[in-house]
């Protein structure tokens, strides 16, 4: 069998750098040899494109970028000479199927599936405009509602019109405690919860910094649950998970560093409760336009029951501890099959 000309993309110029070094490095140590000659291709945090021509799994870390055996690389968009460029070599290295193992901005908002798009070259995960959907949280919001899929009530606040007015607006629409999220970032990057006008405040100017959109959203008491989705025209859903962070909420630290969030697999929730939830999951998957994989998240309201979907991710984490991969193998699907699977579907396509 001919191996496949993979090209894994990790790094980015994305708040969100050092979890896709871990992904990554996850993801080359899964993959099968047999079946394909990876190239290990980095983007450095100010989006300096790197081919490594020799790099292990281990060596993909934050030292990365010192390594003399490097090349500055760019991508070809033209179809006829699609892949790699090393202009130092006056070499291409084509490539039948990209993998961008990269998190949120010029990653997994579209760009780099876009770019994938002009250049003829499978990509793997959703395409250009179910990417830059699922990344920027308010259009989520826009097409999710038209699924009747309970959400969080929630409001749009940018840098032109923050102020006194739309802290004055929020606070006439909500009732303290309230959640603010960065639209285009995930791994819970720039998220707080605030419980006054001051923390209100403070946490609308450190989530702006990380664009120019933010959400304030309506406090749930409720439970975090977690599903799969893996697949093109007839996606299947995993078996449901729970996150119990250790923090008040699951933020970043709690995800990425004191890694003592504990979640459960599958979910303790009723049957009927998980296989709702499993149903809007693909609903949502497919309304947004999803192929390949992405992980849907949801909240049970512990007040009444009631399911509430949270967001989408779809090139959500490969770590040690992403729920993705865990959840699937908790489904008798192993990390290296998946792999498999992820990337003949993007093939497919």
């Amino acid at each position: 069998m001919q191996k496949i000309n993979l090209g894994v993309l990790f790094g980015g110029a994305s708040s969100e750098h050092d979890v896709s070094l871990l992904s990554a490095a996850s993801v080359c140590r899964g993959l099968d040899r047999s079946k394909y000659n990876v190239t290990a291709i980095g983007i450095t945090k100010d989006g300096d494109w790197y081919y490594f021509p020799s790099l292990s799994a281990d060596e993909i870390n934050a030292e990365v970028w010192n390594r003399d055996d490097k090349h500055s690389c760019t991508f070809s968009i033209s179809r006829s000479h699609s892949g790699i460029v090393l202009p130092d070599r006056g070499e291409l290295i084509p490539l039948d199927v990209v993998f961008p193992v990269l998190h949120g901005e010029n990653g997994e908002d579209g760009r780099v599936q876009g770019m994938c798009e002009l250049a003829g070259i499978p990509c793997v995960g959703p395409g250009c405009a179910a990417s830059a959907v699922s990344m920027d949280k308010s259009l989520t919001k826009l097409v999710a509602a038209t699924t009747g899929v309970r959400q969080a009530d929630w409001m749009l606040v940018t840098k032109r019109n923050f102020g006194d007015a739309i802290m004055d607006e929020i606070e006439k629409k909500f009732t303290y405690p309230v959640f603010i999220k960065p639209a285009g970032t995930g791994s819970s990057v720039g998220t707080s919860k605030a419980r006054n006008r001051e923390q209100l405040s403070e946490g609308l100017s450190d989530a702006l910094r990380y664009g120019g959109k933010v959400l304030v959203e309506e406090f749930i008491n409720a439970r975090e649950i977690e599903t799969a989705v893996l697949g093109n025209d007839n996606p299947v859903v995993s078996v449901c998970g729970e996150v119990i962070p250790s923090r008040e909420f699951y933020t970043y630290e709690s995800k990425y560093i004191d890694n003592t969030s504990e979640t459960p697999i599958p979910a303790n929730i009723p049957e009927q409760t998980a296989e709702e939830i499993r149903a809007y999951a693909k609903k949502i998957y497919m309304a947004i336009g999803c192929r390949g994989l992405s992980r849907v998240d949801f909240f049970i309201d512990k007040d009444n029951g009631g399911i509430v979907f949270n967001e989408i991710n779809t090139i959500p984490g490969f770590t040690s501890i992403s729920m993705y991969a865990k959840l699937f193998d908790a489904c008798g699907i192993g990390f290296s099959e998946l792999l498999d699977k992820i990337i003949a579907f993007a093939m497919e396509d």
